[in-house]
């Protein structure tokens, strides 16, 4: 039998051919051939090595065959057409490495524990005292200095924390590199800070910096849930803009104590280089708008207004460290005279109040014609001496100005530029910022104090359960309650840290915990996890401290629980027993703004479509109010407030979430659909087994009804008797009607309602009643997609005028009752004139006196109308108010810095909806591609465009919503109709 020949690893070669000489030697070679004997040792050696080397190669031939791995000798078994591939070495670069490394994703900015001026020790133990907490949103217009005035409290607890050139801001809170580059923040960033008043005790601030740019809105929104009180941050020269009238708004809606910080103060002297005078007068008018605001917005009869008489309003230039009350500054009075009383002094150093120098007392009228308010003479004047001598006599006068007011300076600190200079003689001069702390902890109230007041705003269950109450309580001990609003991603944004605060009870570390949707009810459960908590954090924007319990009244981060929070979450933690019964909980966030500007997305590579996908699901939990949703073509679609919002998540999705490349459709809006007349005849639909038959009209509902639902000032779950009052009162509803409403559409808050208005004479009640569920299902469902081009439709009154309804159950089930109701709605509906809406942008523009008419001129071509314009009291800059269809708002900023050379800032702001000009089913209308519609051809270009969008039929098909005896009663209605012509 022949030998046979294996590899080293006993993979089969081939036969050994020369096995039948029986004397064959080591190098194979029989022992008859006489010229082998003779040669030299050299020579066999040569031998030796060139048969290692065939044999190598030999065992590196693959024969690849339905991913399996044959040697040579397979090809006798398969053939001459099997493929096969020699390779003889290593074809892979240099430069990559065999196995390749973890790569770390960095976005944000993060750093180790630094120095700070107190211990995190007794930090922790502060968190004990709900008392001494104080929860602080602040807010304010874009680049009005919220994340400076928080440099500066960072700067003040963390003394050896810099930026990298001191000339400009740290901002300690903008941690992602993306808002250092921009210069503007886009996240909402939480602070905890131990900070001192003017007496030197010690509080707790949880502060929270949110963008001030309107399209982050939401940011703001999430951070005012979590807060017991607001600091409204408003630019001395630019004053009450478009987002502090709204984020004011909101505040006061959300049940917030008020503070005002009328920052960058600095800019009145050296900007606009106004007398301490006119300045006076420009700070008291901000103070007076935004009082005005208050008495505008406030539901109270005695709204709580702010003056720095009062304390609530302080004075700052974050750029500088300045930052004061009134108290504050006489504080400074009262060390170089002790028997000065800062408070007393403090009342009369704010309106029309005089000194006078000759008898040393305070009076109302002016001693003399050129006498100061006290508030000039003994505030404003020092101010502006400090800076007019450290901007303007460095060398000859100021080093006798710091020694008068005994502020010790180096000589190289003298050689410093102007703007760190004058930054270190304002801290040298007025100190820490106690002032701001001295304002928080008198009129923010304490966790602790606020509670009743914020469980009743942002808890659904009844006030009576025993949760509620240790929520009341502010109960450490009692059971865990905490509402989160926030989620952030950790360094590799693979995971998120969950940002609660805790309501009740106290949170440990690897504790058990139930986390409850947004969807959770008591009857239905689905929407809830028990979970195990990881670690507990607590922020400090770059960097954490880990704790391992955080009892009631402060802010958490926590780890591990993020996989089943969408936006927000109740967290209690797991007991069975009947408390259960009682658990209900936080309400959703109630955003000022909606999404209305979309884009659709896809991978550029097909098969990444589960990574884009993931990535979608972790943008949508990073930004509150981003929506994504799938239309019928497979389209995946993000919804947003602005452009600058959408850009911000195309980047978070592209490099932070998914890695992979996305491909962006143009942007377009959401539109809505409506009706402007009542339906023309009574639609009916009967159900498939034709044995139930629904009838309805469609109608407008009265103007402002829409925005009263969506602002929830009348609500579907109160009672018939209140419901009825409401309608009854406010919009002149008949009683029968407005008890006889059954449900808003398409959700609790949906601006549409179906209303019962059969008669008992004429309609079995009972059997009516008994499908109700169902008919309300089929009127969401219709309102949630309308007949036009599947948008929600916004403004209908739908009324049941009658309803045969099958006697047995079994003929009147949700599968026969739901399809029908919803297609007799969209008969109803297609019958009463419909239309399309738009959503328009509020824009405010600043610019100045010359640019003006050329912002008339870029918003005249977008279909845009100006509403106000007027001068800036103060300054040489006017705002223009306007709106601007959203369609066309794209690029609108770009176009309008072009035509102002860069001088004009606008933002703009979803304000409301208007009905587009034109009638959408217009069949007369030829729609010609790349051509700009005439006005009234638009309804009908939109409504075409949106349909191929979605991948649905070119126009609306009459027939897909009636039925062929509803088809014969609308041709007699048009031959009658026609007869009487």
């Amino acid at each position: 039998m022949d030998a046979d020949l294996y590899d080293e690893f006993g993979n089969y070669i081939g036969p050994d051919l020369a096995s039948d000489s029986e004397d064959e030697n080591e190098y194979g070679n029989t022992g008859d051939d006489a010229e082998d004997q003779d040669r030299s040792d050299e020579e066999m050696e040569e031998d030796k090595d060139e048969q290692r080397d065939n044999n190598e190669q030999q065992s590196m031939a693959v024969v690849l065959h339905e991913d399996k791995r044959y040697y040579p000798s397979a090809l006798e078994v398969y053939g001459p057409d099997v493929e096969t591939l020699v390779q003889e070495e290593d074809t892979d670069p240099l430069d990559k490495p065999l196995v390749e490394p973890t790569r770390k994703l960095k976005f944000q900015i993060k750093q180790e524990l630094p120095e700070t001026t107190y211990n995190m020790e007794f930090l922790a133990d502060m968190m004990d005292a709900p008392h001494l907490i104080r929860n602080v949103v602040l807010l304010g217009h874009l680049h009005h200095g919220k994340t400076t005035l928080v440099d500066c409290l960072v700067r003040q607890t963390h003394p050896y924390v810099h930026s990298q050139n001191d000339e400009k801001p740290l901002r300690w809170t903008d941690t992602l590199f993306t808002e250092q580059q921009r210069g503007v923040s886009t996240k909402a960033t939480p602070v905890t800070l131990l900070l001192q008043d003017v007496k030197s005790k010690s509080y707790l601030l949880n502060i929270f910096d949110t963008p001030g740019h309107v399209n982050f809105s939401d940011e703001a929104t999430a951070a005012i849930r979590l807060s017991d009180g607001a600091i409204l941050v408003v630019d001395a020269a630019e004053g009450v803009m478009l987002n502090t009238e709204r984020l004011l708004k909101h505040a006061i809606q959300e049940k917030l104590a008020l503070t005002v910080c009328i920052n960058k103060i600095d800019r009145l002297i050296l900007e606009l280089k106004l007398p301490p005078q006119d300045a006076y007068y420009k700070l008291r008018h901000i103070i007076e708008e935004v009082n005005a605001l208050i008495a505008l917005y406030s539901d109270d009869e005695n709204p709580k207004f702010v003056s720095p008489a009062l304390g609530n309003v302080c004075f700052a230039s974050s750029e500088y460290n300045v930052c004061f009350t009134l108290k504050s500054f006489a504080a400074l009075y009262s060390r170089d005279h002790p028997s000065l009383n800062p408070t007393e002094f403090s009342k009369r150093l704010w309106g029309d109040v005089y000194f006078n120098s000759k008898t040393r007392k305070f009076t109302k009228k002016p001693p003399h014609n050129t006498a100061q308010r006290s508030f000039i003479e003994f505030i404003l004047e020092p101010i502006y001496k400090i800076f007019a001598q450290v901007v303007g006599d460095v060398d000859s006068t100021l080093p006798d100005v710091l020694d008068e007011l005994g502020i010790r300076m180096t000589a190289e600190e003298m050689k410093m530029n102007i703007r760190p200079l004058l930054r270190l003689v304002c801290t040298r001069f007025l100190g820490d910022l106690c002032g701001i702390v001295d304002m928080c902890v008198d009129h923010i109230p304490s966790p602790q104090t606020n509670a009743a007041t914020k469980v009743q705003h942002v808890y659904t269950g009844p006030m009576d359960s025993s949760i509620a109450q240790d929520m009341i309580n502010c109960d450490p001990d009692g059971r865990l309650m905490i509402h989160t609003s926030k989620m952030y991603p950790t360094e590799d944004c693979s995971l998120f840290m969950v940002l609660g605060r805790v309501m009740s009870g106290t949170i440990d570390a690897g504790q058990k915990i139930r986390v409850l949707g947004e969807a959770y009810t008591r009857a239905d459960e689905e929407d809830s996890r028990d979970l195990t908590v990881g670690r507990l954090w607590i922020s400090e924007a770059r960097y954490s401290v880990e704790l391992t319990r955080v009892p009631a009244g402060n802010w958490v981060l926590i780890e591990g629980i993020d996989r089943h929070i969408v936006k927000t979450s109740t967290i209690t933690d797991v007991i069975n027993n009947t408390d259960d019964d009682e658990l209900h909980i936080f309400r959703p966030l109630k955003f000022n703004t909606q999404s209305v500007i979309k884009i659709a997305v896809e991978p550029v590579n097909p098969s990444e479509l589960p990574k884009m996908l993931d990535g979608l699901r972790k943008v949508n939990k990073s930004y509150p109010l981003l929506g994504t949703k799938v239309e019928e073509s497979g389209e995946h679609v993000i919804l947003g407030t602005g452009e600058l919002y959408l850009d911000c998540a195309m980047h978070d999705l592209r490099r932070m979430y998914s890695e992979i490349d996305i491909k962006v459709a143009d942007p377009v809006v959401a539109f809505a659909e409506t009706v402007v007349e009542t339906s023309s005849l009574k639609c009916f639909a009967e159900t498939p087994n034709k044995r139930n038959k629904l009838t309805m009209i469609a109608e407008p509902l009265e103007r402002g009804l829409a925005e009263d639902i969506e602002a929830e000032n009348v609500r579907i779950t109160w009672n018939k008797k209140r419901l009825g009052e409401f309608f009854q009162t406010k919009y002149d509803w008949d009683l029968l009607a407005a008890r006889s409403i059954w449900a808003f559409g398409p959700d609790s808050t949906g601006p549409n309602i179906l209303v019962d208005d059969t008669l008992p004479s004429e309609v079995d009640k009972t059997l009516l009643g008994s499908t109700k569920d169902a008919i309300v299902h089929g009127f969401q469902w219709g309102t949630r997609e309308g007949p036009l081009c599947e948008e929600p439709i916004r403004n209908v009154k739908f009324k049941i005028l009658d309803a045969v309804i099958a006697q047995e159950p079994l003929h009147r089930s949700s599968g026969q009752i739901i399809p029908t109701a919803r297609r007799v709605a969209y008969s109803a509906f297609l019958m009463a004139t419909p239309r399309l809406m738009e959503p328009y942008l509020f824009v405010e523009v600043q610019a100045p006196a010359d640019c003006v008419s050329a912002v008339y001129t870029v918003l005249a071509k977008r279909r845009g109308h100006v509403t106000q314009d007027a001068p800036v009291p103060g300054s040489p800059l006017y705002t223009i108010k306007a709106f601007i269809p959203a369609i066309d708002s794209f690029g609108f900023e770009t176009d309008l810095r072009t035509h102002t050379q860069g001088q004009a800032i606008c933002l703009s702001v979803f304000h409301h909806w208007q009905i587009v000009p034109g009638d959408p089913l217009d069949k007369t209308i030829t729609i010609r591609p790349l051509e700009p519609q005439p006005a009234t051809h638009l309804a009908r270009e939109f409504m075409l465009k949106t349909r191929r969008r979605k991948g649905l039929s070119e126009d609306v098909s009459i027939n897909k919503f009636f039925d062929d005896p509803m088809l014969l009663e609308l041709a007699r209605q048009d031959v009658l109709l026609n007869y009487q012509l």
